[in-house]
């Protein structure tokens, strides 16, 4: 009986008239395409602020750690893990840390990957990593995970502090894509993050923080010391 019945449905729909396929529509063009740098920071700020993220502005390296300092004081955080990335390892973050109060390690400093989870888990407040690619369209973060951007970090402490160079500001998602993806690059894995984490599994009602950071504060430096491009490398201005 089940099998006749499948069998009508597949008939039926072979049967179906079909149509041709309308063409999709031209979008027009993006703001953020006619965009200065500026105007990409700015619009990257306000998106972000939107989704509840914060985002401050530095001149410079220096100004960078102070803001770092001031961030991790505020959100109560005196033991953190820290990606090392290009951006990140110029900094040296957990001999900075050790001058300034704070436990900074990095995932080079557990001998395995259990012992990397429970601290990653259990023991740190905050996770600081950098950004491969900052979207002004939509405030979000682009991380291409590695060996020196370990997911983790970004996903599972509470608070998720991003410190980034303001030259990896892009207008859009096709401009992460094109970098990340193009000319027979292929990264294992990359996240999108657009501000903190959030779930609308409970009764349809959006919840922030559920599953991971409940704070997502992101440091642009305008001016530091010189730094390999991210990984690709965000398409120049």
């Amino acid at each position: 009986m089940e099998d006749s019945a499948r069998q009508e449905i597949l008939d039926r729909l072979r049967q179906a008239p079909t149509q041709a396929v309308p063409e999709r529509l031209d979008l027009p063009p993006l703001s953020e395409r006619s965009q200065d740098r500026e105007a990409l920071i700015e619009t990257f700020s306000r998106k972000l602020a939107a989704q509840t993220g914060v985002c401050h502005r530095v001149p410079d390296t220096a100004s960078a750690l102070e803001m770092l300092a001031r961030v991790l004081e505020e959100e109560g955080v005196r033991q953190a893990m820290a990606a090392t990335d290009e951006y990140l390892a110029s900094l040296n973050l957990p001999d900075w840390g050790r001058e300034h109060g704070f436990d900074i390690g990095t995932p080079r400093d557990y001998p395995d990957r259990a012992a990397y989870k429970t601290a990653v888990f259990d023991r740190v407040q905050a996770g600081i990593t950098g950004a491969d690619f900052i979207v002004a369209e939509s405030g979000t973060l682009a991380l291409i995970h590695d060996r020196d951007q370990a997911r983790l970090i970004s996903l599972a402490p509470i608070v998720h502090v991003v410190l980034a160079p303001v030259d990896r500001v892009v207008p859009a998602y096709e401009d992460v894509m094109e970098s990340a993806f193009g000319h027979g690059r292929r990264p294992s894995h990359i996240s999108l993050i657009t501000g903190p984490s959030m779930t609308a599994d409970i009764q349809a009602t959006p919840f922030k923080g559920m599953h991971g950071p409940r704070r997502l504060i992101v440091i642009l430096v305008e001016r530091g010391q010189a730094v390999a491009p991210a990984k690709g490398g965000p398409p120049q201005q």
